[in-house]
């Protein structure tokens, strides 16, 4: 006595495996192939300006006498800080 149900399942995993294979040849077929760059992190970006206002911050930190340089790079600070895209004063 033989079962077809056996034979059946086989030739349904088949299938099924077949279409996965499909799906799959598709997809990288499909498949954007250039890289994507890394995305800037947000600390990299502007780095050049940054480090010369960290610089000037450190200075004046040592400083015990009002410096206008100093108070511009406070002011700066400030700015970055609260995400104002204009200096304060500026278009007065």
């Amino acid at each position: 006595m033989r079962h077809g149900t056996s034979h059946t399942a086989k030739i349904a995993g088949v299938a099924a495996l077949a279409g996965l294979m499909m799906a799959v040849a598709i997809l990288a077929a499909t498949r954007d192939r250039a890289p994507t760059p890394p995305p800037i992190p947000a600390t990299m970006r502007d780095t050049e300006g940054r480090s010369r206002l960290n610089r000037e911050l450190d200075r004046c930190a040592t400083l015990t006498m009002p410096d206008s340089g100093c108070e511009a790079a406070w002011a700066e600070n400030r700015r970055r800080f609260f995400h104002q895209d204009e200096p304060e004063g500026a278009g007065r």
